[in-house]
């Protein structure tokens, strides 16, 4: 019986918030909807983070090229950072005519003498999807052979958008890792953190203060992860999704088959990652755990609001525009409010519908959800008169144009902007760009001009 995951059941996701009230699928596609990234680009960001871990793509180069390095993701695996290295079989027109199983079963075999990693992710792409490669029979052969797990990720990219990508990566895992073995010790305070991806070092921004609570991450997928703890995720205690929704099909799973309950949260922001951490020592029921933790919540944003007052003052009127994607839509505006500049608008085409609902309440009844960001956010600048443009680096020319300033909140970025550490490099990154001269500069017009 095949192990492909069905993807009728991934677009009908139960625990989404509005499938309760009305039937929509989740990330259904659309024409078009890949330009903004395909589920095979999900599925790789949602794994990729795995350094111990070999990321093999069974298909054309381009395929690999355009998914390559799509988010600084940072690992303290002490052994080969295996993310550095880029494996593909290079499908061309003959494996098309005559299969490629054959060259896929000898670049594994390649990998395993050569980098001996803790595990094979294969990528099914397009073309190999299309010409019908036996994904499954080709990694079970691979992983009897060398005593690794071989894991098909079954994401082509024309299924669907990105977001339909993590959840099959993450269905994936689930199939192929989760359960195949036992952790050498637990304890009653063991979490999963699931979607953390560790961009920038997101993810070590607030790990310190759960390990001070004595509460021990048993796994993560995928941030700083190892394929050793992944596989006893099983045994935690609580899953934590910490962003990323499109990864709640894998939470509900593990509910139903191991009992183990979920919440989800965001650690940008003061009041995100407080909330954060006190509904992580709530959801483990140990009343001693959640004392502390409010302690040390106070303690903690007693010296963050010392620390962030001079620059409240310098951001006191400042409005923004934030046109960044998923979760960021509501959690970097919450972070921008917790500065003391109002989000007057914020982009919600590739959120899901609780993450639209989470911005909508966070952004209030004047603030604008943009479902078409490129088109919208220039007039939406002049109309509300912003001072500040978030987003990727495609949107810096609008900044330009309109002379106001711009900070690069996406995967591009290069400082940390989770937990209350992060909170204060966003601060000094704002600072820096409302009081760079270039951006009004270069939109004034030249003298010679009329």
């Amino acid at each position: 019986m095949s192990r492909k995951p069905v993807i009728k059941d991934l677009l009908d996701e139960s625990a989404c918030a509005h499938n309760k009230s009305r039937k929509i699928a989740c990330n259904a596609p659309t024409p078009g909807a890949t330009t903004g990234g395909c589920a095979f680009e999900g599925a790789q960001i949602s794994l990729f983070p795995y350094a111990d871990a070999a990321h093999l793509v069974h298909g054309p180069i381009t395929c690999l090229g355009t998914s390559w390095e799509t988010r600084a993701v940072r690992t303290s695996w002490p052994g080969r950072d295996l993310t550095q290295m880029g494996f593909c079989t290079d499908v061309g027109l003959n494996d098309v005519v005559f299969s490629g199983e054959k060259k896929l079963a000898e670049a594994i075999d390649y990998i395993m003498a050569h980098y001996a990693p803790q595990a094979i992710f294969v990528y099914s792409t397009c073309v190999t999807a299309l010409i019908g490669e036996d994904l499954d029979l080709i990694c079970k052969k691979a992983s009897e052979k060398h005593g690794v797990p071989m894991i098909p990720v079954h994401a082509p990219g024309f299924v669907g958008s990105k977001n339909l990508g993590s959840r099959i990566g993450g269905e994936a895992v689930l199939r192929h890792l989760v359960g195949t073995r036992e952790p050498e010790t637990t304890t009653p305070f063991d979490i999963n953190l699931i979607g953390e991806y560790n961009v920038t070092g997101d993810m070590w921004q607030y790990t310190h203060l759960l390990e001070e609570l004595g509460i021990r991450i048993l796994s993560t997928l995928s941030g700083d992860g190892r394929i050793a703890d992944i596989r006893t995720a099983h045994r935690a205690r609580l899953n934590v999704i910490v962003c990323a929704k499109s990864l709640v099909s894998l939470t509900r799973q593990m509910q139903q088959k191991y009992g183990i309950p979920w919440i989800s949260l965001s650690f940008y922001g003061m009041r995100n990652t407080s909330r954060g951490l006190l509904a992580i020592a709530e959801a483990l029921g140990d009343a001693d755990l959640t004392a502390r933790t409010r302690s040390l919540v106070a303690r903690e944003e007693a010296r963050l609001t010392e620390r962030l007052n001079p620059y409240r003052e310098l951001f006191a009127g400042k409005k923004a525009v934030l046109n960044t994607g998923g979760n960021k839509c509501w959690s970097i505006a919450a972070a921008l409010q917790d500065l003391g500049i109002e989000v007057v608008a914020t982009a919600v085409k590739k959120a899901t519908e609780d993450d639209r609902a989470k911005a909508a309440e966070y952004l209030g009844d004047k603030g604008v959800l943009m479902m078409n960001p490129g088109a919208e956010q220039a007039g939406l600048i002049d109309e509300h008169g912003a001072h500040l443009l978030l987003a990727g680096g495609r949107s810096l020319y609008t900044a330009i144009k309109k002379g106001i300033a711009f900070a690069d909140v996406n995967q591009e970025k290069k400082k940390s902007y989770g937990g209350y550490e992060g909170l204060l490099h966003l601060a000094e990154d704002l600072k820096n760009a409302l009081e760079n001269p270039v951006f009004k500069l270069v939109a004034r017009r030249a003298p010679w001009e009329k």
